[in-house]
């Protein structure tokens, strides 16, 4: 009788895919899938000590993200046209040995610019990873199995984030952040020997001409899209020169994209799985979800770091339980989608998600690390239900040969928003902080008696205690009590990014409602 689950020695596929060892393809893939999420997140904590090293400013070193995500959305976009002139083999082995190149390159970067160079090298083998990875759970498992099948990769694929932040903190603590890229280069290579000797073809070769005018498009297209979006974050979003002009270019590009695609005999990445009402919904669920979770992920770092001072080994030992549990969770979840579907999941989860994203619009200035963590684990429980059963309910709707396009547009779509929701929360937080640290400052500058007081009671602290001068001692007392003004100012601009989330939350449950309510059968 044959097997269907993933650990299964001999898959049973939908028709016309070859007779592979299942579980052997898809322990090589997940590895690559995990190294590379892996060296992410042990970067992520690393950025204050890269500007140290190389002498460079947040605005300057955050183009180590960027970069990587720029190179992102050009080269997923591509990866429908290269799973089909390529064996799985093929192609998995040349990106990565190009993931591992790059991380060589940053290990031994003497400076800013190589490093920038590495992680633009990395990202480019990276980028393809994912869409091949999700192609391959296509062609190796029916639509009434792959819940399960992307259960499994999920327990890997949330292990990185979870072991990542705090085994990046222990190793920068104690090591230099070289150890980081280090690290990750022996597995690579031996997944890349794994791959070379055990690694079956999946995927059907079908030959075709390279659409040349596409891929400029849409390299122009997302590029500047997301790199509009990207500045965003730290600029304005009334900023002509790197905000409004990018996007306005990327926007104009994509839509030459999208008629040149609709158009062309062999295009690069066929838009028309976007004809498929489910698949359309299931993406556009994901991509609200993206830009709450992805946005409200990058605030709970920035609270607890910057305004209750722990270090980066304690933020990471907070987001640790909650890693895990999403993990831990990730088979369960895909089972589920397997007998219930898509619906119920999803408005269980996001009915969670939108509940504990609520509760963090109520920080303040004493809110305890274990309660930040609880509403962390508690969010990322909910997650758990729809990180990776969203898409496949998804990609359950369209037939085989439209899986690489179809997981392909799935992961640019959600890439394009987790940068859109960046953006959008980090300006909420940026601009709300001016706001009430202005309103406190107006306060302060009325001559308001009591701050006046109170403000002029420590400085005679300060003199007395000090031995300083009144007028220095004065000058310090309202630079503490202005700082203490410019905490209180960030936590209310992270409480109404927060508030943004929950709304975005919201309108994902609202959306998930018209999902699909039982998994379809197989499709030929």
């Amino acid at each position: 009788m044959p097997e269907s689950t993933p650990s299964a020695a001999v898959a049973t596929a939908p028709p016309g895919t070859p007779q592979v060892n299942r579980s052997v393809v898809i322990s090589v893939m997940i590895m690559g899938a995990f190294v590379s999420i892996l060296n992410q997140t042990l970067l992520n904590v690393a950025i204050p000590h890269l500007m140290n090293a190389f002498g460079v400013d947040a605005d300057t070193v955050q183009w180590l993200s960027t970069g990587y995500q720029l190179t992102n959305g050009i080269v997923i976009p591509v990866s429908a046209f290269l799973i089909a002139v390529l064996t799985t083999r093929q192609l998995f082995i040349a990106c990565m040995s190009v993931f591992t190149a790059g991380t060589l390159i940053c290990a031994l970067a003497p400076n800013f610019t190589v490093m920038l160079v590495g992680r633009i090298v990395q990202a480019a083998g990276a980028g393809v990873l994912m869409p091949l990875m999700m192609t391959v759970i296509m062609r190796l498992f029916p639509p009434e199995t792959r819940g399960r099948a992307m259960g499994v990769i999920g327990v890997a694929m949330f292990f990185a984030p979870a072991v990542g932040p705090t085994l990046s903190g222990w190793m920068i603590e104690h090591w230099s952040w070289r150890l980081l890229f280090y690290v990750v280069i022996p597995i690579a290579l031996a997944d890349i020997l794994a791959a070379y000797f055990a690694l079956q073809n999946v995927t059907e070769r079908t030959p075709r001409k390279f659409d040349v005018w596409g891929f400029l498009t849409s390299t122009l297209g997302f590029g500047t899209l997301l790199y509009g979006f990207s500045e965003a974050g730290s600029k304005n979003w009334n900023d002509f020169q790197y905000v409004t002009l990018p996007i306005c270019i990327g926007l104009v590009s994509l839509a030459v994209f999208v008629a040149i695609e609709l158009t062309t005999e062999t295009p690069m990445l066929n838009l028309r799985v976007f004809r498929y009402k489910m698949f359309s919904l299931a993406c556009l669920v994901s991509s609200v979800v993206n830009m709450a979770i992805f946005g409200g992920a990058l605030l709970v770092p920035i609270y607890i770091q910057n305004i209750r001072g722990y270090s980066a080994l304690d933020s990471g030992l907070l987001l640790l339980p909650g890693a895990i549990l999403m993990g831990a969770m990730s088979p369960v979840s895909g089972a589920l989608l397997d007998r219930y579907g898509i619906r119920p999941l999803a408005l269980i989860g996001l009915t969670i998600t939108a509940i504990t994203t609520y509760d963090y619009t109520k920080l303040d200035l004493n809110t305890t690390y274990g309660h930040v963590m609880m509403l962390y684990t508690l969010r990322m429980f909910g997650m758990s239900f729809i990180a990776m059963t969203i898409m496949t309910s998804g990609l359950n709707e369209l037939p085989l040969q439209l899986a690489s396009h179809g997981s392909a547009s799935a992961n640019t779509v959600r890439m394009a928003a987790a940068s859109l929701g960046t953006a959008l929360l980090v300006t909420q937080m940026s601009t709300q902080s001016k706001v009430v640290l202005n309103d406190y400052a107006n306060h302060f500058t009325a001559l308001n008696p009591y701050l006046y007081n109170t403000v002029h009671g420590v400085g005679s602290l300060l003199a007395i205690e000090t031995g300083q001068p009144q007028d220095n001692a004065m000058t310090l007392a309202q630079q503490i009590f202005y700082g203490y003004l410019a905490k209180l100012a960030e936590v209310g601009g992270i409480n109404d990014a927060f508030m943004l989330a929950t709304l975005l939350s919201v309108v994902a449950l609202v959306l998930s409602a018209f999902l699909k309510m039982k998994p379809k059968g197989k499709r030929a």
